[in-house]
């Protein structure tokens, strides 16, 4: 995929998508699509050339919803399956043999649908650590933003941090963002040997300098405010190549990230996507209550991932 130009201010998951539709539609494995939801939004992402869909789950289930929905399964493969459990084994298996590109996650719950994912010997797990990006279009930011990890990786520690980095370096890079600029968030931007976090990002930012971590500028510790301002990070005195410009905010936890997240998606006005990462394929990680925007848009950026040659795959 050739390098992505910036996209229009609060247009930019829809950008994405336009940009996906470009190219060949991408073989996904929906796991369990038996609720409203999830096969509506496989089905729509398939009507608009996003993805080639693969249905993986209980065959009577799935045709009940698409008939009480007044869908069309007439061209769309199923392959049945007695339970969801059984579902995702089955497609981990079609991953590892090659036949699809990505997975989706449809009406079971993310903990079951990881745990085969990370089955040691049915899995598709890699070298690199699972850890889950949301990328977020914020009227009052000018570019995409990613938060990571908010879904995964409960307390990380340092090692799984230098993977949850990459990951999102990588997955930005595949989005067309050559130099990726990382934020390694803490409540102050002054290294404390009593706040573990600015240790954790003191520790990031020479890894990045000694090439443990690469494609990406890393900075922090930094405070919310300046890593998404420069004008904080100038009232403070703080001179970053990040601040204010930032692509990548790693959380100190995931109960950071996730009500960052929430917060910006309710007090914010902001819209979301999301993908699991360092899998041999990018996971399409949705709620069951997701919009149909979120759904596409998140089909969209595994389409990046896949038509691009620096994937987040896990290879080191």
């Amino acid at each position: 995929m050739p390098e992505t130009p910036t996209p229009p201010p609060h247009d930019q998951l829809e950008f994405f998508i336009e940009q996906a539709r470009r190219v060949r539609p991408i073989r996904t494995l929906v796991v369990h699509p038996v609720d409203a939801n999830s096969l509506c939004g496989a089905l729509e992402a398939a009507a608009q050339g996003l993805i080639t869909p693969t249905l993986v789950g209980p065959e009577a289930r799935i045709r009940a919803t698409a008939e009480e929905l007044d869908l069309n399964l007439d061209d769309t493969e199923i392959i049945d399956s007695p339970h969801s459990h059984a579902a995702a084994e089955i497609a981990c298996d079609r991953i590892r043999s090659g036949s699809a590109d990505a997975l989706m996650k449809g009406g079971l719950g993310t903990s079951e649908l990881l745990g085969a994912v990370l089955h040691k010997t049915r899995g598709i797990r890699t070298e690199r650590r699972l850890s889950h990006v949301f990328v977020f279009d914020i009227p009052s930011y000018p570019k995409p933003l990613v938060i990571t990890d908010a879904a995964i990786n409960v307390t990380p520690d340092l090692d799984i941090k230098r993977h949850i980095v990459q990951n999102a370096i990588d997955f930005c890079r595949g989005l067309g963002i050559q130099m990726p600029k990382v934020a390694v968030l803490a409540a102050v931007e002054k290294v404390k040997s009593s706040m573990q976090s600015t240790l954790d990002a003191a520790a990031l930012c020479k890894m990045a300098d000694r090439g443990q971590i690469s494609g990406g500028i890393v900075d922090g510790p930094l405070a919310f405010d300046n890593a998404i301002s420069r004008e904080a990070a100038d009232d403070k005195h703080i001179t970053s190549p990040v601040s204010g410009d930032a692509d990548i905010l790693l959380a100190p936890d995931l109960e950071a990230a996730n009500m960052i997240a929430k917060q910006l998606v309710y007090l914010a006005n902001a819209k979301s996507a999301g993908l699991a990462l360092g899998a041999r394929v990018p996971i399409i990680l949705t709620s069951r209550s997701d919009k149909l925007l979120t759904r596409l848009a998140s089909c969209a950026l595994a389409s990046h991932q896949v038509h691009q040659p620096l994937t987040a795959r896990g290879d080191e």
